[in-house]
């Protein structure tokens, strides 16, 4: 029931919509720009660095809280606190209010994986955003390289012997990414996915 609990928790604090808030501070619907989503990436590229960074801590938070929360309210209980960050992701992926369409959960991803680094090895942080960051530095390609961040998660739990249940639920989030990914490693195969660096 304690885990249910954690995933209610981390749906409703996952729901709290970082780019579609800063998009209405700045007169935007942020859906209707863009790819449409509500995630980090097209707020950097809707509108700008400014609001693009402020979304990416605001969604890294929202699991942050989220894992802190439950963590604390059942004694310390690393699961707990995963639990909740599953709900976040959850909630962020598929927001109720907004029909079920948010963004694609990495940038909450990130702060569960701060928190697992923190309370389980700081190892599976450390590999998992190195090789993420070399997945964009590649092709300038912002979906590659969190392809390549959450897929190594569930790896670093496995080698960091974190508990059976956590390195399921990140295998879970990593394939939930991969198929919120879907037209993006289509478009990387093709070669038309958008870049961060300028086309010659």
């Amino acid at each position: 029931m304690f885990k249910l609990v954690c995933i209610v928790i981390g749906y409703f604090i996952g729901c709290i919509q970082s780019a579609y808030i800063v998009g209405k501070f700045n007169h935007k619907d942020i859906r209707k720009y863009g790819s449409g989503n509500l995630g980090t990436t097209n707020a950097l590229r809707v509108l700008g660095k400014k609001a693009g960074f402020v979304t990416f801590v605001c969604d890294i938070m929202k699991a942050v809280i989220a894992f802190v929360i439950c963590y604390n309210i059942f004694g310390k209980n690393v699961e707990a606190g995963v639990y909740a960050g599953l709900g976040v992701v959850l909630g962020h992926d598929f927001p109720f209010y907004l029909g079920f369409k948010g963004g694609k959960g990495i940038a909450a991803t990130i702060g569960l994986v701060l928190c697992l680094a923190v309370t389980v090895s700081p190892y599976i942080a450390l590999v998992s955003f190195v090789i993420g960051i070399i997945g964009v530095a590649l092709k300038g390609y912002v979906s590659m390289g969190s392809i390549c961040f959450i897929c190594l998660v569930p790896v670093m739990c496995y080698f960091m012997h974190a508990d059976v249940e956590i390195t399921i639920i990140t295998a879970f989030l990593a394939a939930l990414a991969l198929y919120q990914h879907r037209s993006n490693i289509v478009r990387i195969v093709s070669g038309n996915e958008n870049t961060l660096y300028k086309k010659k």
